[in-house]
């Protein structure tokens, strides 16, 4: 029988937060299962959320301020400082009292981004800079960045300029924000970049498989995504590789920008703060070393994941194939729920069984506003199957 669950979500992007479903799936399974001891493990990638989730798990608290958003207006936003609770891996660890967490998808997030505006050669990531500039006035010793969630493609542009680097063209006129400035990037002036930099730590919390350049570069992997159209994503596509050139000639980069692990992030803004110095680290070593997450994994007699898509993109670096391949070191089962299932969605490894989340053809925008609804009951769903084919005699046929 089962009764000790683990769940273990993303959040659905632009629709549920991590904790809201874990919520959700949690309701599910009672329903199913009245008495089960259900462990909730809300989990970041370092998008939406992030900065909250990580406050909340070490102690720590937000602070909330104004700065630049992803259309050049001023937005609400945040960054967190961390207390001293647990962690002992390869990211925030001990020192966690002395890092600041800044989420880029809380000032350049694609859901600041209204639908009939999305343009990501226009949109910017100088709040981020802002954000870290506001973090080194607290005296934090290190600054870790989420990415996640971004609706630019300005390869961290915008960000260099807040933080006081001057972006030329060959005339020597400031470049304006956006992405599609990029391919007109002469030199870059780092003489007014903010000194504190040279004396903090900055890590980069990202997914290794995104990249700057590229056939598998970040313009063309996501800029549809964020309203790019075919002429855009060359566009920005070829103003990336400047980017990356420039950065290379004209600041001491020590790694590929070009190709490396990560550089792609948030739309080139990790080979951005990369330049700078910065580590780019594997997300998910740096965000879930304060959770714990193996060994509660293990006490579970099933382990439910989700996400907005499961696909071919899954094993990329998304949450529910790293919730896969941590309960398999501990030969868990694992149920993954989608809003939507891809080409390649039966493919995800350590993934043991999956469905979708609606019932029925709907209108994205209605199934947006019901996630929560239709995700308690797709999970009663497949709980009930699973139950039932746990029951039967062994060889029966249905």
């Amino acid at each position: 029988m089962l009764t000790r669950f683990a769940v273990a979500p993303s959040g659905f992007k632009e629709s549920l937060s991590a904790q809201a479903a874990a919520d959700a799936i949690a309701a599910g399974v009672r329903r199913v299962v009245p008495d089960a001891e259900v462990d909730l493990i809300p989990l970041v990638d370092g998008g939406e959320g992030t900065a909250r989730a990580l406050a909340s798990a070490t102690g720590g608290r937000l602070v909330a301020l104004p700065a630049t958003g992803p259309l050049g207006e001023p937005v609400g936003t945040h960054f967190a400082l961390l207390g001293t609770g647990s962690g002992t891996g390869s990211g925030i660890g001990s020192g966690s009292a002395d890092t600041a967490v800044v989420e880029m998808a809380a000032v350049a997030g694609l859901s600041l981004v209204p639908h009939g505006l999305r343009d990501p050669g226009a949109t910017t990531t100088y709040g981020v800079g802002e954000l870290i500039r506001a973090a080194l006035d607290t005296g934090v010793r290190r600054i870790l960045v989420g990415c996640g969630d971004s609706g630019t493609s300005d390869g961290g542009a915008g960000a260099l300029q807040a933080l006081g680097a001057r972006l030329l063209d060959e005339d020597g006129f400031e470049l304006p924000q956006g992405g599609r400035e990029l391919i007109r990037l002469h030199h870059i002036d780092p003489k007014g970049l903010d000194p504190r930099l040279a004396h903090t730590e900055l890590l980069v919390a990202c997914n290794p498989y995104n990249v700057l350049c590229g056939e598998r570069g970040v313009a063309r992997v996501f800029g549809p995504q964020k309203g790019a159209t075919p002429a855009q994503v060359e566009e920005l596509s070829a103003g990336l590789e400047n980017w990356a050139y420039v950065l290379t000639r004209d600041l001491p980069v020590t790694c590929d920008l070009y190709g490396g692990p990560g550089t792609g992030a948030s739309g080139g803004l990790g080979a951005g703060l990369a330049a700078l110095g910065a580590r780019l680290l594997p997300r998910f070593e740096v965000l879930l070393d304060h959770l714990d997450l193996d060994a509660r994994l293990a006490r579970a007699d099933l382990v439910l994941t989700a996400e907005g898509a499961l696909d071919h993109q899954t094993p990329r670096g998304k949450v529910p194939a790293e919730v896969a391949r941590r309960a398999k070191l501990n030969g868990r089962p694992v149920l993954a729920l989608a809003g939507t299932l891809g080409e390649g969605a039966h493919t995800v490894p350590g993934v043991d069984a999956f469905t979708g989340i609606l019932p029925a053809p709907m209108a994205l925008a209605e199934a947006l506003v019901r996630a929560s609804e239709l995700l308690t009951d797709a999970t009663e769903r497949a709980l009930r199957m699973i139950l039932l084919g746990a029951g039967l005699p062994r060889g029966a046929g249905v």
